[in-house]
């Protein structure tokens, strides 16, 4: 049975049996749920279908202990839980940032670009399973499709390893004309302490202020990433980030992401025209002092890398500190032919054992 077609199951409805021996006995047969209906059909050893608050979840957990949560009618991963010490029963440590109102977390974001640069999203709202695997429970994968993407087939793969997860994204334009859109995989990654939380692997990149692009998961919109910090926060020596469009270098090895910024890191436009250009690296390292946690962030497909910080504006929701940041590419929309794809992925992945 293809998996489109687990949206067009009818459930059975209870019926009622009146036994012989007696008249009065009546008995319901059990109804099959929906995600009773996944657990038969992709449910195996580390992959879990359920129910909470009305969401649809998919619950992967390999060898080691290492989980990851996943609503599946919107595509968002809201936990992900790695073995990051050998301490048998503690040895977990949630990496996302996810709030109460399921904001946060690891989101795909892919949005239309007319031509005055502007964007609309597209419609990400609803997802099926389209298929499931693993490998002796120490790789797992659960693979969605979109159904309300128009004419984009947008397939949607979430696997986690023990040191490691990753969500990779096709996008096939099934239209007939070209279609321009920007996208991110935007993780929104927990940190204890405010002033301990940096990324490093990023020196020598130009960077320049930018709105991360709008998304049905994100806990600051584009309108607040970008405001300025109230000066009564600045420390000594710290400077505003500049305004959009003003390019600059990354000269430190380590980014203090203390204060609020928003950026994209990436290659200018105009570099963009040249027949060789520096690119951002394929990889870069976040850092939670409190934790003593790294985590290494992999980019493949997308052209530019986003990060961003709340500053002051993180006590709103919490004690806890967080930091958006994935590969992107929203400078330069990414053109899909009739009939072709586009691929990209992001991987965290981590040493701390």
């Amino acid at each position: 049975m293809a998996a489109a077609s687990l949206l067009s199951l009818s459930l059975p409805k209870p019926t009622i049996l009146i036994p012989k021996s007696t008249a009065s006995t009546i008995t319901t047969p059990s109804v099959t749920t929906f995600t009773e209906t996944l657990d038969q059909k992709f449910g195996r050893k580390g992959i879990k279908f359920s129910e909470f608050d009305g969401n649809q979840i998919a619950e992967l957990t390999v060898r080691n202990g290492s989980s990851l949560k996943l609503q599946l009618n919107n595509a968002h991963v809201t936990s992900y839980k790695p073995k990051v010490n050998w301490k048998d029963n503690d040895g977990f440590e949630e990496v996302l940032y996810t709030t109460s109102a399921a904001k946060g977390g690891i989101g795909l974001v892919i949005n239309y670009a007319d031509d005055n640069s502007k964007s609309k999203g597209v419609d990400l709202s609803e997802w099926i399973v389209k298929d499931a695997d693993s490998d002796s429970i120490d790789a797992l994968q659960v693979e969605l499709s979109c159904t309300t993407s128009g004419t984009l087939d947008i397939t949607y793969v979430i696997s986690l390893y023990a040191l490691s997860m990753a969500t990779a994204v096709i996008i096939k334009n099934n239209g007939r004309k070209p279609v321009d859109l920007k996208t991110a995989i935007l993780s929104h990654l927990k940190s204890k302490k405010r002033g301990g939380t940096a990324i490093q692997g990023l020196q020598g990149c130009k960077y320049c202020t930018q709105p991360p692009l709008t998304s049905q998961f994100e806990i600051l919109s584009p309108s607040e990433a970008v405001k300025p910090e109230d000066p009564a926060w600045f420390s000594l020596g710290w400077e505003p980030e500049k305004k959009g469009g003003i390019w600059s270098v990354q000269d430190l090895p380590l980014t203090i992401l203390k204060h609020k910024v928003s950026r994209v890191y990436g290659a200018p436009l105009e570099e963009r025209l040249k027949e060789f250009y520096n690119t951002p690296p394929s990889k870069y390292e976040t850092i939670d002092q409190g934790r003593e946690l790294f985590f290494r962030v992999v980019r493949m497909g997308f052209e530019e890398i986003y990060v961003s910080s709340p500053g002051s504006l993180s006590e709103k929701y919490g004690e806890e500190y967080f930091i958006c940041t994935g590969p992107a590419t929203m400078l330069a929309p990414i053109t899909i032919e009739p009939g072709e794809e586009w691929r990209g992925a992001q991987v965290i992945e981590h040493d701390n054992l």
